[in-house]
Parts: structure tokens; sequence; C-alpha cells
């Protein structure tokens, strides 16, 4: 099955570009963190590079939702990337060159942010385009596998090329891989915009029939506000005190272990996920994503590392089931001409949440203690997980594994 998968020429040079660019990606973060600390010496300048990078990506959205799917896809990821290309070069460039400066350093990172608008919304819609409906839940795990498997081998290549000569390089090299990416994704023979039955010539009538949809099919709007209240919790505890916790417990070591093993056993569930094959993906997913809790849970029970490790592992096997479902689901029953306009919507509930959760748990922290938000955090994360289950139309959603194709129409949905 791999090797039917493999033999279509449009995937395979896809799944190319995702991995040289995915490689980049995992680079970036650790050899931008140290490459600002160490032109600039201070955290201040790291966090107004960070925020100058969110803050468009969010407000930006809606719009590389809207514009994927009024474009050709192709088009749209081609030109995202060359500008990522361009940006992440000239940020190498200051770096190298010592040259450093805050305001355009974090004017490049907005630049980023929007174009990472664009790209999110395209990446999803794509893949129903490249592959046949029987084959979706296979592409995203093969998809998965390879995503995991950068986020595993990039930061360990990113710390070794940042202690041998700086972020500058690690930096540059992500701008490559932009480059290559863009040569790859050049070869797919997408030409055409995604058809609609209603065109539109105006972005903002796109993004409103985009909400229109996104808050009428009610399994995707359950879940999507399920991930809301999850990265609420987990991802500013996970981030700022989990860290902190571990070394409290078993040393500064340890979190390194428990993040590889997190993203072993992301990688092991993500290739088991390819042969996998039930009739309720999506419901197997909310009960999987739940195993996210498990670390939090621990770091609120005093657990040392060795449990920590444990659960970190069984964790990623549920967050690689969660994502390659939602995946697969959205791309099964949600029309070609309006998917990447209904995932942006998915996207931004999900991001938003995220920098009102890592400013919180400082607070939150200070108030009632750092063990105590962290089995808090893991509790509301279980209970979000699970939450959406007690919908029909999330439990009933059918796995499209002889799926036709999904642009005349809505798949049959179950009544709630």
């Amino acid at each position: 099955m791999l090797s039917a998968l493999l033999r279509q020429t449009d995937f395979r040079w896809f799944l190319a570009a995702q991995a040289v660019s995915l490689l980049g990606s995992s680079m970036a973060p650790v050899a931008l963190a140290f490459g600002v600390l160490d032109a600039s010496g201070s955290t201040s300048d790291l966090g107004v590079v960070l925020t100058a990078y969110m803050v468009p990506l969010l407000a930006f959205l809606l719009v590389g939702g809207a514009t994927a799917d009024r474009l050709p896809r192709r088009t749209v990821l081609v030109a995202a990337n060359l500008g990522s290309a361009l940006t992440q070069g000239s940020v190498a460039a200051l770096l190298l060159t010592g040259r450093y400066a805050l305001l355009p350093v974090a004017a490049l990172g907005f630049l980023n942010g929007v174009l990472a608008a664009f790209t999110t919304p395209a990446l999803r819609g794509i893949v129903p385009q490249l592959v046949s409906g029987d084959r979706i839940r296979q592409a995203n795990a093969l998809l998965g596998s390879v995503r995991n498997s950068t986020k595993i081998l990039g930061p360990s290549l990113s710390g070794i090329a940042v202690a041998a000569a700086g972020g500058g390089p690690a930096i540059a090299f992500d701008a490559l891989t932009y480059l290559l990416a863009v040569g790859c994704l050049a070869r797919l023979s997408l030409t055409a915009a995604p058809t609609s039955p209603r065109p539109s010539s105006r972005m903002l009538a796109d993004i409103r029939d985009g909400w229109t949809e996104f808050r009428r099919i009610r399994w995707v709007w359950t879940v999507s506000l399920c991930f809301c209240v999850v990265n609420l919790v987990q991802v500013g505890t996970w981030q700022i005190l989990g860290p902190v916790l571990t070394k409290q417990l078993s040393g500064e070591a340890a979190w390194g272990f428990v993040l590889s093993a997190r993203g072993v056993g992301m990688l092991v569930m993500s290739a088991l996920m390819y042969r996998l094959v039930v009739r309720h993906l999506l419901r197997l997913g909310q009960l999987m994503s739940a195993l996210g809790a498990l670390p939090l849970l621990a770091l609120g029970a005093h657990l040392h590392a060795p449990w920590l490790i444990a659960v970190a592992f069984v964790a990623g096997l549920g967050s690689s089931v969660a994502a390659v479902s939602w995946e697969t689901s959205l791309q099964e029953h949600i029309p070609a001409h309006i998917l990447s306009r209904v995932s942006s919507y998915d996207d931004l509930l999900s991001y938003i949440a995220i920098p009102i959760g890592q400013l919180g748990v400082g607070l939150l922290a200070h108030r009632f203690g750092d063990f105590q938000v962290a089995a808090t955090a893991g509790i509301i994360y279980a209970a979000a997980a699970v939450l959406p289950l007690a919908s029909a139309a999330v439990r009933r959603l059918p796995h499209a594994q002889d799926d036709h194709a999904r642009t005349d129409g809505y798949s049959p949905q179950p009544r709630p």
C-alpha cells in the first residue's frame, strides 16, 4: 500500500517538499532563540520577535484560508515558500554579518507570520487533491511520520549547529530548505483553483461563507472548541512549567529525555496509523487525545523521571492518533472548495488560545502553586478531549475508507 501511494508522482513531490521544509522549520526555533539571545543578550528581544510572528499569523489566517480556496493551492504554497526563503535568508544575513537589530528582525518575523497564515490552510486543503479518498488516512499518516521525524532530528541538529557556528547558519539552512521545497512544489500538476458552486468576487464574502459552513457542521466546531480548551491549558503549562517542574523533580537532563520520548511516541504511532483501519476514526482520535493529559497529571503528582518519560511516550501515541484522525476527517468530509476556509477557523480557534494560556499560566502558578496548576491543567485537558464524544455527530462520523470525490457536496452526516 505504501508503494502504491508513493507511485503517485504529485504526492511523492509533495512529500519531498514537506520533508525538507519541515526539517528546516524544526531547526529554526532553536537557532532563532540562541541567535537573538547571543546577538542582543536580551530575553525581551526574543519575546518581541516571537510575538511579532504570532500576531500576524492569527490576524491573517482567515484571509489565508479564503485565498487557498480561491487560487490554485500549489501557487499559494510556492509563493509562501519563496517569501519564507527570502525572510529567513534576511534574518540569517543579519546574524551572520553581525548587524542584528531588533526592528528589522521583528519586521521579518512579522512577514514570516503572514506567510505562515497562508501556508497552513493551503497545506491542509491540498492533500485531498493529491490522493484518492481511500488513501487520505495513509497520506496523513506518512506525512505525520515525516513531521514527527523532523521534530526529533531537527532540534538536535540545530543545537549542534548553534554550538559550532551560532544561530545564523542554521537559519540560513532553513531558508535553503524553503527553496528546495519550492522546487518540489513546482513539479505538482495542480494548476487549477478549487471549484466553487458559488464563486465570489469579494474576499470578505468568501470569509463569511467559511464561517457559515464552519458553524453549520456540528462535529467540526465541537471538536475545534475542544482543541481550543486543550491548547489553552496545555501549551503554556507544558512549555513554561514543564521544564521547571521536571528540573525540580529529576534534574535538567530529564526534560530532554521527556521531550524525546514524546517525539518517539508520536513517530511510532504515525507509522502504525498507516495500516490501522477503524470505522469511526474521529471517535478513536478523541479518545486517544485524552492521553496527552498524562504528563501534566504526572507532574502534578510529583512523579520522577522514569514515570515522566513513560507517560510522555504514551502521550505522544495519543497525540499522533488525534492529529491524523482530525486531518483525515476534515479532508474526507469537507468539500475541496471550502476546506481551507473551514480549516482556517479551526486553526484560528486553536492558535488564539496559545498566547492566552502562556500569559496566564505564570500568574496562576504564582497564586496557586506550580504543581497544583499542572494537575488542574491535566484534568481540564482530559475532560475537554472526551467531552465532544457526548455529541452523536462526533461519535458516529464514519471514516470514509471507500470515499468518492469530495468536490460535489458533503458526505452524509449522522444525525445528532
